[in-house]
């Protein structure tokens, strides 16, 4: 995943201030900002015409991009207020360190950091690059952070691991009346809760397509609190984010000094931890190495043949990233060479038995032999479930049929949401999921408590007014929208977790499974919230029996 990291730099004379304010431009910032050009992702910077000319004079590749942005453009919207909050001595009197701060003598400090999202958000405007993700990082990181881990770490690499949603990196904080002078009674308020932590200002981002909601609520909090008279820093308005929006904000913690170099250490060893304050998030990396993808066939090599070609049209990192294990549940054994040559000739480990399994039976296999492998998580499909390479752009309920690299972002959807379950098709061959196929197969006395209003089933046949599914949230990720909910169970192709398949297939076990049986038992689950269970708003599977098999054969387990 590529990404641009972000920066701007002024002098605003901190060199004049008392000692332990005061800092040399020239002999701290500019050395700074020099380790800082080091950095080898794509750059953005904002600065005056003379901060351009060093830059250019000092760069280390060419993929950096200068804006110019004269001092005086900070003397914009909230320019005014910001002066008359920090030259009022209700404000600057609040504590003793307040009133000698940065914050308070110059004139441009918190003009500037508090200008930092709309920097963001201009850069990625502005940016000639078109990078996934985008961060915001202080010129003089290198001040308390080694260049090393930019430059020969490279910890920008692992980013995609970790960034799911817009991030900060907070700090615990015990709060002595204000917080970097916003009154802390009035930040808990806004907030909604107790603020135990701040969010630091040095580094922050996420996907580039999320800076337009992350700058829309900055901008509304930052225009409130400003008329209410309440000031801090940036800091204190990204605390109230964390809080007040976790729906679309996560943090990582470091220690009480404040110092990111802990978050740098953590991303170089893999050893970050995701967190959120309003639900318990997946604190895992996403491993891409250990995804397993299993197919049921029947007496057909042509079938799986299809199947894998369908996934290298589509999206080859099906079976080009996966473990691959082919359930072989044939009788006729003339296919059997061929069914070898198709496991060598891709790689794939063949699960075969002297009986027929039948199909649930070898769905209920498969989820016993993924428990004991290392692999996070499975993508199951029969053998005549495919990915759609045909010139519709819809399916018949008007969803996409195509989305690029669909593999590795159904595999973030399900891991980020911790879904025990995620379906890949809203269209299916007999119907779709908009209707609840749960419905006809529950118990009575849970139909008649679920559905009050519906109670009875037809006598006969499908009922034209059967129940809907019962979504509760719809998102969108990386251009794929996903819904979860009251989504039911079915032997259509999906990803399932470690954790999911266990509580769907391994809690609770059938001599016989049948589909019918685990549609009733993991939907009565989900209502219970025991399953979690999400749906791709998309149809990219198409089903295709295209070589038959006599009726008496069909096993179902």
């Amino acid at each position: 995943m590529s990404v641009t990291i972000v920066t701007g730099l002024w002098d605003l004379g901190r060199d004049k201030l008392n000692d332990g304010w005061s800092r040399s431009f020239d002999e701290h910032y500019l050395v700074k900002l020099k380790d800082f050009l080091e950095i080898p992702e794509n750059l953005v910077i904002f600065g005056d015409e003379e901060l351009e000319s060093f830059v250019n004079k000092n760069k280390k590749h060419d993929n950096v991009q200068f804006i110019r942005r004269e001092l005086d453009w900070f003397k914009n919207q909230f320019f005014d207020q910001i002066q008359n909050i920090r030259t009022n001595p209700q404000w600057f009197k609040q504590k003793g360190w307040l009133e000698n701060s940065t914050q308070s003598k110059l004139e441009f400090y918190n003009p500037i950091v508090m200008q930092k999202m709309f920097l963001l958000h201009d850069a990625k405007l502005m940016a000639r690059f078109n990078d996934d993700y985008m961060f915001w990082l202080d010129a003089g990181i290198t001040n308390t952070v080694h260049k090393g881990y930019f430059t020969h770490d490279k910890v920008f690499e692992k980013v995609s691991k970790y960034y799911d949603k817009f991030s900060f990196i907070c700090f615990p904080y015990d709060a002595d009346g204000e917080i970097h002078g916003f009154k802390y009674d009035e930040l808990c308020k806004i907030a909604g809760k107790k603020v135990k932590k701040v969010a630091r200002g040095g580094f922050f981002g996420g996907r580039t397509e999320q800076i337009n909601a992350a700058m829309d609520v900055y901008y509304n909090l930052l225009l409130d609190t400003l008329n209410r008279g309440l000031m801090g820093t940036e800091e204190s308005i990204f605390s109230i984010m964390v809080y007040k929006h976790s729906d679309m904000f996560n943090y990582f913690d470091i220690e009480s000094n404040g110092l990111v170099n802990k978050f740098f250490e953590d991303l170089k060893n893999d050893k970050l931890v995701v967190k959120n304050e309003g639900k318990i998030v997946n604190t895992k990396p996403l491993d891409y190495s250990k995804i397993a993808l299993y197919i049921i066939t029947f007496n057909s090599p042509k079938q799986v043949e299809t199947l894998l070609e369908s996934f290298q049209q589509y999206d080859k990192n099906f079976i080009e990233n996966t473990d691959k294990f082919l359930l072989n549940n044939s009788t006729d054994e003339s296919t059997d060479d061929d069914y070898k040559l198709l496991c060598e000739k891709h790689n794939m480990t063949e699960l075969r038995f002297k009986e027929n399994l039948g199909i649930c039976g070898g769905r209920q296999y498969i989820a016993e032999h993924f428990d004991t492998t290392e692999h996070e998580y499975m993508l199951f499909f029969e053998d005549d479930m495919f990915l759609y390479n045909g010139k519709d752009d819809k399916c018949r309920n008007g969803f996409n049929r195509y989305y690029t690299d669909i593999f590795k972002k159904s595999l973030r959807i399900i891991h980020k949401e911790n879904y025990d379950f995620l379906k890949l098709s809203f269209s299916e061959f007999y119907g779709d999921n908009s209707v609840q196929w749960s419905w006809y197969n529950v118990p009575q006395f849970f139909r008649e408590k679920h559905w009050p209003e519906k109670p009875n089933l037809p006598v006969r046949g499908l009922d034209n007014e059967a129940p809907k599914v019962k979504y509760n949230n719809i998102k969108i990720h990386m251009g794929i929208p996903y819904a979860d909910g009251e989504v039911y169970y079915s032997n259509w192709p999906q990803i399932v977790s470690k954790e999911g398949n266990r509580k769907m297939f391994l809690t609770e076990k059938w001599a016989h499974p049948f589909e019918q049986t685990w549609m009733s038992y993991i939907f009565q689950e989900t209502t219970k919230d025991n399953i979690k269970p999400g749906i791709l708003l998309a149809s990219p599977i198409e089903h295709d029996r295209f070589e038959h098999y006599e009726k008496d054969l069909r096993k179902e387990s």
